[in-house]
């Protein structure tokens, strides 16, 4: 969930930074933005902000009721939805990589599957259902670090969330600004395969079954 988080910031950091300001992650920024480009100020594209919303809820449907309905072992169901994230991430860099984004309709499409592969995440990430370790919304996180802060143990787990996020857009941010625009891109991308990896061979220890 930590590794999912990072992946996150990164993909955020590549579609504010590069493609308008958009989320394809946090829906929460996403509907602010949203509400500015309605409103006709920020320079925000309504378009953008509607097909990111989109493509995430589609994504988050699609992954959650694939996870439910199927109950699979939680070590295979992180397997194989993260590669099927990693490979719509994958899609995406290839397409900045190769034609950049030279159009409004490529921007859009970026929108489209970056949200479809983000929504997907949450989407499964709640069928797994791993306490204090959210993968994009942190508002309610942080108002627990604080709240909680002298009245219980400091917690790790929502701590790990937060520096995550964080650790994600930092890096992303430095990729676009000395790298390359789809570099951030190809670092999740990248991530995605290992935890894909990773959760397979989990899976697949004999006492794989203790993981549910």
């Amino acid at each position: 969930m930590v590794g999912l988080t990072v992946v996150s910031g990164l993909v955020d950091a590549f579609s504010l930074l590069g493609l308008g300001r958009v989320f394809v992650a946090n829906m929460t920024g996403n509907v602010v933005f949203l509400g500015f480009a309605i409103a006709g100020t920020g320079g925000v594209s309504i378009e953008g902000s509607l097909l990111a919303l989109a493509g995430f809820v589609l994504g988050a449907r699609v992954g959650g009721r694939w996870a439910a309905d199927r109950a699979p072992h939680r070590g295979r169901l992180l397997a194989v939805a993260t590669g099927v994230q990693a490979g719509l991430v994958i899609v995406a860099a290839i397409v900045v990589s190769v034609v950049g984004v030279p159009d409004l309709v490529t921007q859009l499409a970026l929108l489209g599957l970056l949200g479809l592969a983000m929504g997907g995440q949450n989407g499964v990430v709640r069928r797994l259902g791993v306490p204090d370790l959210p993968t994009t919304v942190l508002t309610r996180t942080i108002t627990g670090l604080v709240v909680d802060a002298g009245h219980a143990p400091l917690q790790s787990r929502p701590l790990l969330s937060v520096l995550a996020l964080l650790c994600g857009a930092i890096v992303g941010a430095a990729l676009l600004r000395w790298l390359a625009l789809p570099a951030p891109l190809w670092l999740a991308a990248l991530l995605l395969v290992g935890y894909a990896i990773g959760a397979g061979v989990a899976a697949a220890r004999p006492r794989s079954d203790d993981w549910r």
